[in-house]
Formats: structure tokens, sequence, C-alpha cells
């Protein structure tokens, strides 16, 4: 039977994904309702414009004042999609202090200090969910967190920024070069005015931070994610990915070490190859590779951004947490038993492709294979062109520590015959 009292819920944020909630609680309350048990009813919204038209929202229930909203005390949920840190943080833990619990799309926030919001929605024996943290509408974070729970998961591989899929599909498809795909994809609203966030990889870090602590049960904050951005992906650089049958994606990985000892989570420009999953992901899509003991190998894939969504990955959670908040219960909080440390990036295990811009003469190769073997690095293919006194070198490593690989590199740029460094990425997905 449902119950007659709504619960009350208060929306921080009123933009793109926040006006998004506002309108599928309103145009679908009867289904919600019927989900729920009872119904939903939209007690007040947090906004910095109080002046601006919002179509379908009861100007009444429009604030400015988002702490006193919080503080209300007759609230069941908060659904907070302001971003940022602060005063995100205190509004946050302000309401699980004042009854009620938290859905969140705040990636940012609960990379740096979700271990600290975990704890207070515990202590105050409130729920905290944050499926639109990452990749948007894809159902992720709750089919880590719940359905393989009963299992090992190894590797989270994926493409978590729609917007540097799209400019590096674009790079790929058509030849362009970066900032024209990068122009392209401001144009049609796939990038921000300052793109810095999601092209220097800031955003897939967060929710690489995110995802490996669910995945393997251990704390994993933002500074441990090693970051690297796309700006300097070229054209010649897909030019070389597709004579080694791969393409270049920005990945966000997160695994575990050979011994299974130690994790390590990392966001770079990588080659992959187009036999992978990933490799087809176009636009400004989304997809995730999970790589588990007994389920073997699961693919997620969707819209990773954009306000309807990223608004249903809320609205699941609400609805989730409603039910929980009928039933006097809470659903799974954080699972950090593991406590396994996380790994540098220099014990990370890869594959290099080297591009060198060498003087064209005798001798120049065995050089550069002298410098890979003291360092420990076996070569596994090696390509030259040469033309009047100049050559390109391009070799591709086979597995080694990232630390070994980088060591090779600085010895490369002291060699005489070396003019320059012309590129360097990454090999997964193999």
């Amino acid at each position: 039977m449902m119950r007659t009292r709504p619960l009350k819920v208060a929306l921080l944020g009123c933009g793109v994904v926040g006006s998004e909630v506002a309108r599928i609680m309103t145009t679908h309350a009867d289904d919600l309702a019927a989900r729920i048990g009872a119904p939903v009813e939209l007690a007040g919204v947090a906004v910095r414009r109080p002046d601006k038209v919002r179509e379908g929202i009861d100007p009444s229930l429009v604030t400015t004042d988002a702490t006193a909203l919080v503080k209300r005390g007759d609230l069941d949920i908060v659904v907070e999609v302001i971003g940022g840190i602060e005063p995100a943080r205190t509004l946050i833990t302000t309401a699980f202090e004042h009854g009620a619990s938290v859905v969140s799309a705040n990636k940012a926030l609960l990379a740096q200090d979700g271990a600290a919001l975990h704890a207070a929605a515990e202590e105050h024996g409130k729920d905290l969910y944050y499926e639109a943290a990452v990749a948007g509408a894809i159902p992720l974070i709750r089919p880590l967190r719940e359905s393989l729970a009963g299992d090992k998961v190894n590797r989270v591989l994926g493409i978590v920024n729609g917007t540097t899929n799209f400019i590096l599909d674009k790079m790929d498809s058509t030849g362009a070069g970066y900032q024209e795909a990068l122009d392209e994809a401001t144009a049609l609203g796939y990038a921000e005015a300052d793109p810095t966030a999601d092209v220097e990889g800031f955003d897939a870090a967060a929710k690489a931070a995110i995802l490996a602590g669910i995945a393997f049960h251990t704390r994993v904050r933002l500074d441990d994610v090693h970051r690297e951005g796309m700006t300097e992906v070229t054209a010649a650089d897909f030019a070389s990915a597709k004579e080694m049958g791969c393409t270049i994606k920005l990945l966000a990985i997160c695994e575990r070490a050979g011994d299974g000892a130690s994790v390590t989570a990392r966001v770079y420009p990588a080659m992959i190859p187009l036999s992978h999953p990933l490799a087809s992901v176009r636009g400004a899509y989304n997809a995730v590779f999970v790589e588990s003991d007994a389920s073997g190998q699961l693919m997620f894939y969707g819209p990773g951004a954009g306000g309807a969504p990223t608004a249903s990955a809320v609205l699941g959670d609400l609805v989730a947490v409603a039910r929980n908040r009928i039933n006097g219960t809470t659903g799974p909080g954080e699972s950090a038993y593991a406590a396994l440390p996380v790994s540098p990036m220099g014990e990370v295990v890869t594959r290099y492709h080297i591009s060198l811009d060498v003087a064209d003469k005798p001798g120049v190769l065995a050089q550069v294979a002298t410098v890979f073997a003291e360092h420990g690095v076996s070569i596994d293919t090696v390509r030259q062109q040469g033309k009047d006194g100049e050559a390109s070198l391009v070799v591709v490593t086979h597995r080694a520590s990232d630390a070994a690989l980088g060591g090779t590199v600085e010895a490369l740029r002291k060699l005489d015959t070396v003019r320059g460094v012309a590129s360097i990425m990454r090999v997964e997905g193999e």
C-alpha cells in the first residue's frame, strides 16, 4: 500500500541537470510514487540567480539560502547538483546532520573527500548515493558496488569523458588537428568555454578515483591518480596508430597490480587496438570495460553527460534512497576494508610507442637499441623512414615498468643523433 505522506526533496542547483531533475519529478510524479511506494514532493530549490525564469518550478520554492534549506529538518532527501568542493561539502554534511539522505552528482568532491562524506552519512544513519557522478546515465556505480559485490574486480578500463572522446574521434575520422576538433566540440556544445577540466584529464581523473575505490574496496583519492592530458595528441599520432591497427582514446585505467597487493589509477591518452570494444566508441559517448574473476569481461556503454541522461541517474538514486527511507534502512555505504596501497606510476607495467626524429646515417638504430637495452626495455617493432639526411624512427616496446620506459626516453633525448622526441604514447588494451 502507498503511504500518503510525501517524501520531501530539496534540490541544490537548478542548472542543466537540476532543471531536468525537477522536470522529471513533475512529469513522472505518478510513476515515481508507484515505484517508491509514496509520492515525492519538491520542497525547495536553492539557486544563485533567483530572478531567472524556471519553467515548471513554483517560484515560491526558490531560495538563495541553501544552508537554511538543508537545515529545515523536515527534508527526506537532498539532491546536490551544484558541483565543486564548497559550499557543496558543507551543505551535504549539514543535510546529514539535519536528518536528510543525499543524492549527489559531484565527482570532484567525492574524489577528494568521499571517505569523510561516507563517514558523515554513516554517523547519522543516512544514505549517500552518487550514480550520476560517473558516466552520466550509464549504470556503473551500482553494478560495481552491488551486482559485482560477490566477485573480484581486477581491472576497470574506460572512456569516461564525452568531450575528449568527441575530439579524438573527430581527429581519427576526419584527420582534423586538435584545435580544429576542439573548436567543433565547442560550437556543438560538447566542450565548455574553458575546456581545461576535460582535455587535461581532471574530470576523468576524479571519476577514476571513484571507480577504483569502489572496484577495489580501497580508498583512492584524486591525488592518487596519475593524470596526463590530450592536448599534445596530433594527426601524426593517429597516422601511426592506424599503421599499428589502433586508434587513440583518453582512458581512465584502474587495476590491481600483478600480485594483487596494490592498485593503480591513471588517466592518459593511449593507443588501443581496433579490435578492442572501446575502440568503436564514437562521438560524445562513454563506455567502461570491467574485468573480473567470475564475470569475465563486461562493458557498460551509453551517453555519459548531458542534462537528461545525468538526471536519469540522479532519479534512479532518488528512487533507491526513497525506498530505503520508507523501509527505515540504508543502502550500502563505503567499502574500504581491503585498504590496498596505491602504487606510483613508475611501477605500472605498460608498453610505449615512441616516435623519434633522428639523423639519417649508419649506426643510429644501433645507438637507439643500446639505450633501450641499458634500461632493460625490450623492443617489439621498429619502423624507419629517411629523407635528405633526416629520418623518423618509430619504436614500439614490449611491456616494461613506466619508470624504465621514462628513463629510456630521457636517455634518448641526450643522444647526439636524436634531433627530438616527436611523440610518446602508451599502448593499452592488449
